[in-house]
């Protein structure tokens, strides 16, 4: 999953604490990311080699530092896809506190969103017929929480819907600390 608590979701909670100021948990989304930065530079260095085969038999010719600048210009546009497809930047991350709730998104230009509210108000709902499938949104009660925010739109449909239960049974036990405990 391309997700994370901290500490585990079904771990007990601590009790109510306003000194140490630490969230009892916290949530980190990210999206998938299909090629991890060892498999960039694998990537790179076999097009580099595979380019150079049909360019080393005309070494010491003109011919050759064409064929050099095409296949460089090849691997740095190949470069640029990968590094504009790898969102390293886009992620989420939750904070809980009995008493708040705290939503942090980072878009993919690294722009940092946030959103707060108290975790008894609350409500995820997941909309089964939206744009995004089975897209997961929250939303705080009373008359500055009228924002409704969207929890892992870059996730799965089947990742949404175990994320939504997941979020669904913390929100319960933050809701009654007496029977997380």
């Amino acid at each position: 999953m391309p997700y994370r608590w901290t500490p585990a979701h079904h771990a007990p909670l601590p009790p109510a604490s306003s000194e140490t100021g630490k969230p009892l948990l916290r949530l980190d989304v990210w999206p998938h990311r299909s090629l991890p930065s060892k498999g960039f530079s694998a990537a790179i260095w076999l097009m580099f080699a595979a380019g150079l085969m049909p360019v080393i038999p005309f070494i010491g010719t003109t011919a050759f530092w064409i064929l050099l600048a095409c296949m460089m210009s090849v691997l740095t546009a190949l470069w640029i896809a990968l590094r504009k497809s790898d969102r390293d930047h886009l992620r989420e991350e939750m904070l809980i506190w009995h008493d708040r709730i705290t939503l942090t998104h980072w878009t993919a230009k690294g722009d940092k969103i946030e959103w707060s509210a108290n975790p008894y108000w609350v409500r995820t709902t997941l909309h089964p017929t939206a744009k995004i499938e089975q897209y997961l949104t929250l939303k705080g009660a009373g008359p500055d929480q009228t924002r409704e925010v969207e929890l892992g739109a870059f996730l799965s449909p089947e990742e949404r819907i175990q994320l939504r239960d997941d979020l669904a049974l913390v929100l319960d036990r933050v809701k009654t600390p007496a029977a997380s405990g």
